[in-house]
């Protein structure tokens, strides 16, 4: 291998309870491939296989978990064969331990209802001790140590992305779907924006067949006086909004546009701001559900029919 094509390997262990689990599938959702529980002297033969066929090309950087209830668990040994991994130049081997209090773990197992895996039958904070004491010499020898004692799980994520994250790599897939309220809601939306207040280019005769990717739509729905400020205001709750769900390791963000049929408002707001969003450094995806439906009175009017009652 080049230096270009060096694997990055990580090998996550610590005291049970401490996180590892909350690592390894933070470690997967930014893109790494990840195996718990895996035997330290089988990794020579499975870095020597080749990826999924699924990923296509690549070569995703690999964390495997240990512990001490890991196959053939034994730490001076396990520390050997993994110093004789790093003189391997095609790989570039570090190691994380997950540390954490005493009284903080055994609050955790307290709470989860969960026994420690030493000491099935003797209270956790012994098995915490006699764990404690056969992973020091990992925990001295760590190239990365983070303790958990004072962390939220949703904390250590963030740790753990800011440390491992790939390079550009694309945490969050963000989707903005047009949809027609009279059609019924799209499934796992997250945040959701009514513009049925804008004029509706459904009752102009020249418009009626036409839908919200036409010009002349466009240009009647920006005449709206309420048009341009609410348009600003969504783009800058999403421009605040949008990083804090990466932030927060956030796979995919939903974001709903509905009007009443989901043919010209959604539709043309949808492409607005996919395309500002875009412009503000967002990579986003849209979605016209209703674009294609049949347009019909009967359900624009329904919009019509509400308000009369409300009033």
């Amino acid at each position: 291998m080049t230096a270009s094509t060096v694997k990055n390997v990580l090998l996550i262990t610590g005291l049970s309870g401490a996180g590892k689990s909350t690592a390894l599938k933070t470690l997967e959702d930014i893109g790494w491939e990840t195996i718990d529980n895996f035997p330290i002297r089988l990794v020579e033969g499975l870095l020597k296989t080749p990826p999924s066929s699924s990923r296509g090309d690549q070569d995703p950087p690999l964390a495997l978990g240990f512990d001490s209830r890991t196959r053939g668990f034994e730490p001076d040994q396990l520390i050997r064969r993994i110093k004789k991994l790093q003189a391997n130049e095609d790989f570039l081997i570090s190691t994380l331990y997950l540390d954490c209090a005493g009284g903080e773990l055994e609050r955790r197992y307290a709470e989860t209802r969960r026994r420690h895996p030493l000491a099935l039958d003797r209270p956790a904070k012994e098995g915490i001790a006699l764990e404690r004491a056969q992973l020091e010499p990992f925990r001295r020898w760590a190239d990365h140590v983070i303790d958990t004692s004072g962390l939220s799980a949703n904390t250590l994520q963030k740790e753990i992305r800011q440390e491992f994250e790939i390079e550009d790599a694309a945490l969050t897939t963000i989707t903005i779907t047009s949809f027609g309220f009279s059609r019924g809601l799209p499934n796992n939306i997250d945040l959701l924006f009514d513009v049925r207040f804008l004029t509706n280019p459904f009752w102009e005769s020249d418009l009626k067949l036409m839908t919200g990717r036409d010009q002349e739509v466009a240009e009647y729905i920006a005449k709206d006086p309420a048009y341009d400020e609410s348009l600003r205001k969504f783009e800058d709750m999403l421009v605040f909004l949008l990083p804090k769900y990466q932030d927060a390791g956030k796979a995919y963000v939903n974001i709903g546009i509905g009007c009443t049929g989901g043919r010209h408002r959604s539709v043309h707001v949808a492409e607005a701001l996919s395309k500002n969003l875009q412009a503000a450094g967002f990579s986003t995806t849209v979605s016209h559900r209703n674009l294609a439906s049949r347009p019909m009175a009967a359900l624009e009017s329904m919009q019509n029919v509400r308000a009369e009652k409300e009033n």
